[in-house]
């Protein structure tokens, strides 16, 4: 599998961070008529958006993957920093009369988050199909986050280009209804969400953990500190985290995870595994501020697992395919 099209979110990420806790502020029986403000003591921006965090990461681990949304007039820093990360992104549309999306997150001391997202160019996602963009038939589309009506054309149209596709909504599951979700996550080879997001999922849709299972080759819900859990072909597959010292931003562990993920799956190799290199990739994120500010070679990357996973020599191959 090597070509991979990556479509959802592109954006600047404002991160901030608030030394206190947000529930030391939230008052029982007052939950109607909320109005805070918090002060914070720092603030970055960075290069973001769940698509973009996706793509950046694979191509760290050694693929090319294109990258599929529109952006806004201030997008070519953004595009040069992307290619030169190894991001083809000539299927990106760039709209001159608007900006970027941008994302604004507030985090506590417990890396608790309150967020806010303008969609800006994201919004107009929904004008181009991945046929105006792209000729031919990709191996897999992974459909991330983005315009909520993009996201279903796009899995309206995988469906009707035979197209193999993973459903992602995570962030947009709050917007999407039950109607909404039962029928773009339908012909999905795979999905992924947080527990969370699975629990609302099941809610809205009125579907159990268990017809999910069975509608999905592959479903994979990830537990933050608690690793992941894929359901495949019956089975239950428990992946831990990749042990760190302290985690600096959580903001992008679960974009990081999905590329280490896609990129195991890519390659053939053993869910377990590619769950296991998803752990990793997500640790270097966690380890620092912002989502596309760690680095790693593949050899780097490799040795690195092999202090806390097994890959009995299998992630050799990811080193050779990249050289050809």
């Amino acid at each position: 599998m090597e070509q991979i099209i990556i479509s959802g979110s592109i954006a600047y990420d404002y991160l901030m961070r608030f030394p206190g806790r947000f529930t030391d502020h939230l008052i029982d029986g007052q939950m109607h008529q909320v109005s805070l403000s918090f002060l914070v003591e720092e603030m970055t921006k960075h290069w973001g958006g769940v698509g973009a965090n996706i793509a950046f990461n694979l191509a760290m681990l050694g693929m090319r993957p294109k990258l599929f949304n529109t952006v806004g007039r201030d997008f070519p820093d953004y595009r040069q920093w992307l290619e030169k990360a190894g991001v083809d992104t000539s299927t990106v549309r760039q709209l001159d009369e608007v900006f970027t999306a941008s994302f604004f997150c507030n985090t506590d001391l417990d890396n608790n988050q309150i967020a806010s997202f303008y969609s800006g160019a994201m919004s107009r996602a929904g004008d181009y199909r991945l046929a105006d963009v792209y000729e031919g038939i990709p191996d897999l589309v992974l459909i991330s986050p983005s315009d909520p009506g993009s996201m279903s054309q796009l899995a309206a149209e995988c469906r009707e280009r035979g197209i193999r596709f993973m459903y992602d909504p995570s962030q947009q599951v709050p917007r999407l209804s039950g109607e909404d979700l039962k029928r773009d996550m339908q012909g999905a080879y795979a999905m992924v969400v947080n527990g969370y997001e699975c629990e609302v999922i099941q809610q809205k849709t009125g579907q159990s953990l268990e017809q999910l299972r069975r509608a999905i080759d592959i479903l994979v819900v990830t537990h933050g500190k608690d690793g992941s859990t894929i359901y495949a072909n019956g089975n239950i597959i428990e992946v831990p985290t990749f042990h760190i010292d302290e985690v600096k931003d959580p903001t992008g562990g679960g974009d990081s995870f999905r590329a280490g993920f896609i990129r195991g799956i890519a390659a053939g190799l053993p869910l377990k595994l590619a769950g296991e290199m998803g752990s990793l990739v997500a640790a270097y994120a966690l380890e620092h501020v912002g989502t596309q500010n760690h680095r790693f070679t593949l050899p780097e990357f490799i040795t690195r697992f092999r202090t806390q996973f097994d890959d009995g020599g299998q992630l050799d191959a990811l080193v050779k395919s990249a050289a050809v």
